[in-house]
């Protein structure tokens, strides 16, 4: 009778580890994200990196990727990245010549980047070069003030990350960025999105009066995305934005080099 009880007791912890094993097999994360933020910038900044966590962490639901979160940009290191498809700058950036050498060997390995607003920003005092070379060449010129909605140009509707969205639509009030020269001069820069010419004059105290205003672009050497999106809590309230904002995210991972993950 014990030898009997025995044997069930072992079959039924064999089947147990064997669905347990299955289930983790179907729930494998395809791919994994570290995306960095601030606690300790501008509070409009910290809004959007908080409504940008939840909204990515909403979209893990099903277990398909990790979505990690580190405040420390020290863990911009070989290290601690190797294992990502992907680094997202929500509000922050590399600082230290550690940090900037580090991201810089990422993306030239290969690496995927996605990031929002101040993200990018750069100015004559920053001493990146490559990292102004990465974003296109642009240097923060102006922006507009306070934060507005936007008319948003689709400039190419073929484009993967473009194809499903109206070839306009207005933007949540966002703080828009324009760039000089633009990102648009360099042949390596294939420009997504950008500001209707309807919208200038655009901002009531700082003012943009013209000219050219890519809002999503991509360094075609690299496998980047920019969005000029991420000031204030309005970002994701608007379904064509943030279908704007999943397929951009989406080709990133798509387009590494070692595959296409959605495809295995």
């Amino acid at each position: 009778m014990k030898n009997i009880f025995y044997k069930q007791f072992l079959l039924g912890i064999t089947l147990l580890l064997l669905s347990t094993s299955n289930v983790k097999a179907q729930y494998r994360p395809k791919f994994k994200v570290l995306a960095f933020y601030s606690k300790e910038v501008e509070s409009a900044h910290v809004n959007f990196a908080n409504d940008a966590i939840k909204f990515f962490q909403d979209l893990t639901i099903g277990k398909t990727f990790v979505f990690d979160l580190t405040t420390n940009m020290d863990d911009m290191n070989d290290e601690k990245v190797k294992d990502y498809q992907l680094v997202m700058m929500l509000n922050d950036f590399p600082t230290s010549t550690a940090q900037k050498l580090a991201f810089q060997k990422y993306m030239e390995n290969g690496g995927g980047w996605m990031g929002f607003h101040v993200a990018a920003y750069n100015d004559r005092t920053t001493n990146w070069p490559w990292f102004v070379d990465f974003l296109g060449g642009g240097v923060f010129e102006r922006n507009s003030w306070p934060p507005l909605p936007a008319k948003l140009n689709i400039e190419d509707n073929k484009h993967p990350i473009t194809k499903a969205l109206p070839k306009t639509f207005i933007a949540p009030a966002n703080e828009w960025y324009q760039w000089k020269p633009s990102p648009r001069e360099r042949k390596n820069v294939k420009v997504l999105v950008s500001l209707s010419q309807d919208n200038y004059p655009l901002g009531l105290k700082d003012i943009l009066p013209g000219g050219d205003t890519p809002v999503v672009w991509t360094n075609t050497g690299y496998r980047m995305i920019y969005l000029n999106m991420g000031h204030g809590g309005e970002i994701f309230k608007d379904a064509t934005q943030n279908k704007l904002i999943i397929d951009a995210f989406r080709w990133v991972i798509a387009t590494d080099k070692k595959g296409n993950v959605f495809n295995q």
